[in-house]
């Protein structure tokens, strides 16, 4: 059957989806919804004539199981990301809590995440948090903490032999997933990254 995207799609802007609504091969010759989009909507991307491989029911269940606890987590971590309370990164700093320490000089802190998204995952976070709980809390006095990560990023990446190309996030907020009340930069890196990252 099809599905109800496609139907209204296929309805309101003569677009048709060949896995849902079946079109003969010698008419696949598609038109991009973006062609006839009205003005002011997102477009959407081509359709291939190739289908794209179907993805198991299980790993679907998995990668929404764990956006959700990722949602959850930052959730949680924002109803106190102003209590004061230290975080798992002030243990660390502290030498409380063991990591796989990659790089340290006065002012910032590199280390593996545990949670590693691609084959290089590190985090770099500075020594000292004061009012940088978050990317949203900087002010003009944090310049040269903020600049600082980014060169500690950069001598990472290096480090890491990512010469390839990498990415540097910073999760900002509960929307945007923070999770630790401590700024911090994810360097990823070591595989084929893909784009638009963590877009719905």
């Amino acid at each position: 059957k099809a599905s109800f995207l496609c139907m209204f799609l296929a309805r309101t802007f003569s677009f048709r989806c060949s896995r849902c609504i079946p079109i003969p091969k010698a008419h696949r010759s598609f038109r991009t919804f973006q062609e006839k989009k009205p003005c002011g909507l997102p477009s959407l991307p081509s359709w291939k004539t190739s289908p794209p491989p179907k993805a198991s029911s299980l790993s679907l269940r998995c990668s929404v199981r764990a956006m959700s606890d990722e949602q959850s987590k930052a959730q949680e971590a924002a109803a106190l990301a102003d209590s004061g309370a230290p975080t798992i990164f002030d243990k660390i700093i502290a030498k409380e809590i063991p990591a796989d320490v990659v790089y340290e000089d006065d002012v910032c802190l590199a280390f593996r995440d545990i949670s590693k998204l691609a084959p290089t995952h590190v985090l770099v976070i500075p020594k000292v948090r004061g009012n940088l709980t978050s990317l949203s809390k900087a002010e003009e006095s944090d310049k040269d903490t903020l600049g600082h990560c980014l060169v500690v990023a950069n001598k990472v990446a290096k480090q890491e032999n990512l010469g390839e190309g990498y990415r540097v996030v910073v999760n900002v907020g509960p929307n945007g997933c923070q999770s630790v009340y401590h700024l911090h930069l994810h360097v990823i890196g070591g595989v084929q990254l893909t784009w638009p990252p963590g877009v719905p």
